[in-house]
């Protein structure tokens, strides 16, 4: 008599481990604070930031915009160094977002420096 699918699942010996619960990372302070505590301290990318402070680069580039609203408050100010073309030189000065940019609109070449973050007091 040949094995119904039910039989074969309770012949095989399937050990349940159970999961560890998500513990996440223990902070003294707040990301966007880390983040400020940091771009006053050196100028860096968002790349960097999010190796220091352990987030996505996404995540920085979200919290970059509502720190470079926050600060004027405590009299800082964001500096933002533009990314640039590595072929051709161009720079991107009028760019209003944060993230790097995909293509140079001169050259079309993909080879495009990151913007660099400071924060310096007014």
């Amino acid at each position: 008599m040949p094995l119904r699918p039910a039989d074969r699942l309770s012949d095989c010996k399937v050990k349940n481990k159970p999961k560890k619960p998500f513990v996440p990372d223990e902070r003294l302070e707040t990301v966007r604070k880390n983040i400020i505590s940091i771009l006053i301290e050196q100028p860096l990318s968002a790349k960097d930031i999010s190796g220091a402070v352990r987030i996505s680069e996404k995540a920085v580039n979200d919290h970059l915009q509502h720190i470079q609203k926050s600060v004027s408050r405590k009299g800082l100010t964001l500096i933002i160094t533009p990314s640039e073309c590595k072929k051709c030189g161009f720079v991107f000065e009028k760019r209003e977002k944060l993230k790097k940019p995909s293509k140079c609109p001169e050259c079309r070449n993909e080879a495009i420096t990151e913007p660099v973050f400071s924060i310096k007091t007014i």
